[in-house]
């Protein structure tokens, strides 16, 4: 391990966040993210004060919601087993603390400190974590460094080595080396990322386990009740969900699906349901002699025939899946495809756009045959008319997309195992 990459780090990180400080103030972002921590030690100390001292502590850390996701069935099998274990999440992203300040399983959700090293020290000194399970990524290295000096065991998940990442580049390789060596164990996403870590990073503690995430999302699929209400509505009905669409898959959709002789029931899931842009779509459906209605006005004169639905209020689009014979994720024709195995473990064809290579699994999927990538309004309009008038194709592509997920559950197991031996020494050292 070369470590005067993370000692360069260590030393001129304070001077990093003063710079930074400086230029908040014309940098509204970084204004909210100092501003959100302002007394993030402050508020933990509260809740520390309610938890017995004697707990097992497992602190986990994500970026934001969707690295979150990925650690949930990993928390939820270690409570079900050992409800003492005391749970500390932390998020970089106001959105992702925003999303799960709430989360139940947790004696604490907070912020992550700014990354200096006395910061790292107070939080150390205050949550005296057993464990820091770090998901997928965002490394800061003060926070590990001090895991480490304080006797913590450090355990990476979810983690993937993409090509073309940072990771590879000649001036960062030997510092992230470095950060990698600090991990005791490392749980890796695939075989060539776990080839990678041992080959490029020399980290013989790397092994595969695959990405918890199938596993959440395996789980939530159970979960329906929210839509109950809505399944008469569809029943014995060809189905189309249009998921976190965004106003260039609205426009490519919208004109595919109108083309369409057989049109499927249409459920459209705007990305955003915030005023401003729910007005939006309703003029363009409008505009376009489209009829609907919002699902929060829903009553017993909508018609599926004719009418498309269109969903205004947020948290139950993995669930609006169940109801679909056909997904349409958005995304594709933006930054980067959404969430493409919520609608795929439901055993249907999956169809996004052009854009969709950070995604490790909308890859994989359409790798294996179980979505169609769509790369103008005709490809989509060849696309939804092949799938809603050939039934069996349709089923052959859902049940390809159903097993590309199925197939790829087990990490949760794996990853808790591991944390399980770490407990189970923990409280042999009590005895």
């Amino acid at each position: 391990m070369n470590p005067s990459a993370l000692s360069f780090y260590t030393l001129f990180s304070p001077m990093l966040l003063g710079s930074a400080r400086l230029v908040s103030a014309l940098h509204p972002k970084l204004r909210t993210f100092f501003r959100a921590r302002k007394r993030v030690f402050e508020e933990l100390e509260q809740k520390m004060q309610k938890l017995p001292q004697s707990s097992f502590r497992l602190w986990v850390h994500a970026a934001s919601v969707g690295e979150f996701e990925q650690a949930r069935p990993v928390i939820a099998a270690l409570k079900e087993k050992h409800p003492d274990i005391a749970v500390f999440v932390s998020f970089l992203s106001d959105s992702g603390y925003n999303a799960r300040k709430n989360f139940p399983d947790a004696s604490a959700v907070f912020y992550l400190p700014i990354d200096t090293p006395n910061n790292a020290k107070r939080l150390f000194s205050m949550i005296r974590p057993d464990i820091l399970l770090l998901m997928r990524y965002d490394f800061w290295p003060n926070h590990l460094l001090e895991a480490k000096k304080y006797g913590a065991k450090l355990i990476l998940a979810a983690a993937v080595l993409q090509q073309g990442s940072l990771y590879f580049k000649p001036v960062l390789k030997s510092f992230y080396r470095s950060i990698f060596h600090l991990f005791d164990r490392i749980f890796t996403v695939s075989e060539q990322d776990t080839l990678a870590f041992h080959q490029l990073f020399n980290c013989p503690q790397a092994q595969t386990a695959g990405d918890p995430r199938f596993d959440q999302v395996f789980l939530r699929s159970r979960n329906r009740e929210r839509v109950d209400h809505l399944r008469p509505v569809f029943k014995n009905r060809t189905v189309l969900v249009a998921g976190s669409a965004w106003e260039k898959d609205e426009a490519i959709l919208l004109t595919a699906w109108k083309e369409l002789d057989e049109r499927p029931s249409l459920v459209l899931v705007p990305h955003e349901v915030n005023p401003e842009n729910m007005a939006r779509l309703y003029r363009d459906l409008k505009e376009r002699s489209l009829d609907f209605m919002a699902v929060s006005a829903l009553n017993k004169t909508f018609n599926p025939d004719r009418q498309i639905l269109v969903i205004d209020q947020t948290g139950y689009l993995a669930e609006l899946y169940s109801l679909a014979s056909i997904a349409y994720v958005g995304g594709g024709f933006g930054v980067n495809v959404h969430n493409t195995l919520e609608p795929a473990v439901h055993q249907i064809p999956v169809l996004f756009g052009p854009r969709y290579h950070n995604s490790p699994e909308a890859e994989g999927l359409a790798a294996a045959g179980g979505a169609i990538v769509i790369h103008d309004q005709q490809e989509l309009f060849d696309g939804l008319k092949s799938l809603t008038t050939d039934t069996a194709q349709r089923k052959k592509i859902g049940t390809i997309a159903g097993a590309f997920v199925q197939e790829r559950t087990g990490a949760t197991a794996a990853i808790a195992e591991c944390i399980e031996g770490y407990y189970n020494s923990w409280e042999t050292s009590l005895t």
